[in-house]
């Protein structure tokens, strides 16, 4: 990966809760945060206590790159939201102006946590479809904004062993949003990769949820181990 391809793009512990429909309970388990990025989650429920691990291949640069590359791609990505309003559903945050100073926020919040523990086990630089943890070191992994988001980028192949994996290393994986980020329709792989999973014994459900940014990202899978 290079810097240059990155797109960091931060979303707050409010928003991870009701984009996973996550409970008091859920958020007090050993927690796997699967695409993290300059995500707020990790600081902000580490701050309460929570016990979470982020992996994302952008832990590789230091603070001072990410800042950077921030500052280059925040002002593209609003300038896109802005054409394609349409695609968006703005109850929560009431528009473009509002979204880039909640983004960034998150962001902010992420680096200075990031900073002061670049080197600590809680930003792990890896990516799916292979992980460095062994058999059930989690009680649940949260994969936000890649699996099925970017399906015209990774493979039918790639969601399936991804998928796997986590639920190697995770007792209950959910999966947030279902959509192709390219038409906003449910991805090819959705159902594909639901079927696979049942042949090899393993129950996935979709299951509604309370946010909807992205219109109708209304759902998240479900994966857990008969």
């Amino acid at each position: 990966m290079e810097l240059s391809e990155v797109v960091p793009w931060g979303r707050t512990l409010s928003e991870y809760r009701e984009m996973f429909s996550l409970t008091s309970n859920d958020l007090a388990k050993k927690i796997l945060g699967c695409g993290d990025g300059p995500a707020s989650f990790n600081a902000e429920l580490t701050a309460k206590g929570g016990n979470v691990i982020s992996i994302d291949p952008i832990y590789r640069f230091s603070p001072d790159q990410i800042r950077s590359r921030i500052e280059q791609v925040c002002p593209q990505i609003l300038e896109q939201v802005s054409k394609n309003q349409a695609d968006y559903v703005w109850d929560d945050i009431k528009g473009v102006e509002e979204l880039g100073k909640v983004r960034m926020e998150a962001m902010m919040t992420f680096l200075k946590d990031y900073e002061n523990n670049q080197k600590s086990v809680r930003y792990v630089n890896t990516s799916l479809p292979t992980l460095p943890f062994k058999d059930g070191d989690f009680e649940l992994a949260l994969c936000s904004h890649y699996l099925f988001l970017y399906s015209e980028h990774v493979s039918l192949h790639e969601h399936i062993e991804s998928i796997k994996e986590l639920c190697r290393v995770a007792r209950e994986v959910r999966v947030y949003p279902l959509l192709s980020v390219s038409n906003n329709e449910e991805s090819p792989h959705l159902n594909p990769v639901i079927e696979e999973l049942e042949r090899d014994g393993v129950n996935a459900s979709l299951l509604p949820v309370n946010y909807e940014f992205q219109k109708g990202a209304t759902k998240m899978l479900v994966v857990k181990s008969v």
